[in-house]
């Protein structure tokens, strides 16, 4: 099978049970975001992070030209460094692409971005995000092929060469598609996908992909394109998608045997 596997980059996920999983499976993709990581470098570079709500209520990092700075150099240095480093460490073969290298992700800058700020609609033109348009998947192929775990993470490539920030989540849902993996699994720093953010013990086992709409409004924060990416892989032609835990001993297998949210 071939298995697309996000590992969050907030604060409270756990990495190493993760890799020491996908180290040696040999037919996974791994993409990571890193949050925890951009926050901490831009904080300590004068650049302290800004985060835009839309008027649907989706969270979005601010990525005009200082902030997308930051971020390249967290995403794309320090994170993915870590992540091959350690899968290194575990005795697998593995190789750090952001969606830049290749022209591996490509995608359409956005003419603006539209936040509300103090109760108020803005419509920003200065941000440097951008919507996902196309994965080349042979490049992808090649290093599966070679037994190589590809570890992927945003910025992608605009046509006219525009480094553009994309969300992890749904970077994740666009190579699941472009690979039609068996499954994505989206591993986080909750249950899964909760009828009350606030309750823990409110995790919603399952959610056909007709009902995907109708649990939008429990997505809340950053939930909400994780769900947002769940129906944009099963449109795709992926399999099936995991909202699952990232702590655990085997979070992978788990989410395979039913932990999280299933969206079929």
């Amino acid at each position: 099978m071939t298995l697309v596997v996000k590992i969050g980059g907030a604060a409270g996920n756990e990495l190493d049970p993760t890799l020491r999983e996908v180290a040696h499976r040999g037919d996974t993709v791994l993409v990571h975001g890193g949050s925890e990581e951009i926050d901490r470098l831009g904080t300590a570079l004068g650049r302290p992070p800004e985060y835009l709500t839309s008027p649907s209520g989706t969270v979005s990092r601010r990525s005009d030209a200082a902030h997308l700075e930051v971020l390249v150099a967290a995403l794309a240095g320090t994170v993915q460094t870590r992540l091959v480093a350690r899968l290194l460490a575990l005795g697998g073969r593995a190789i750090g692409l952001s969606g830049v290298d290749g022209g591996l992700v490509r995608a359409d800058r956005k003419a603006a971005v539209r936040a509300v700020v103090d109760g108020r609609v803005r419509v920003l033109h200065d941000d440097l995000s951008g919507s996902i348009t196309a994965v080349d998947r042979s490049v992808l192929d090649l290093l599966l092929g070679a037994g190589v775990t590809p570890v992927v993470g945003p910025p992608a490539i605009t046509p006219d060469g525009t480094v553009v920030n994309v969300d992890a989540d749904r970077l994740a849902a666009a190579v699941a598609a472009a690979l039609r993996a068996e499954a994505l699994l989206l591993l986080t720093n909750v249950p899964g996908l909760l009828r009350d953010p606030k309750d823990l013990g409110s995790r919603i086992a399952s959610v056909p992909r007709g009902e995907i709409d109708a649990v939008l409004p429990c997505a809340a924060g950053r939930m909400r394109k994780k769900v947002l990416a769940a129906r944009e892989a099963l449109a795709g032609g992926v399999g099936r998608v995991v909202i699952g835990p990232s702590a655990g001993p085997a979070p992978v297998a788990a989410a395979l045997a039913g932990a999280g949210t299933e969206f079929r």
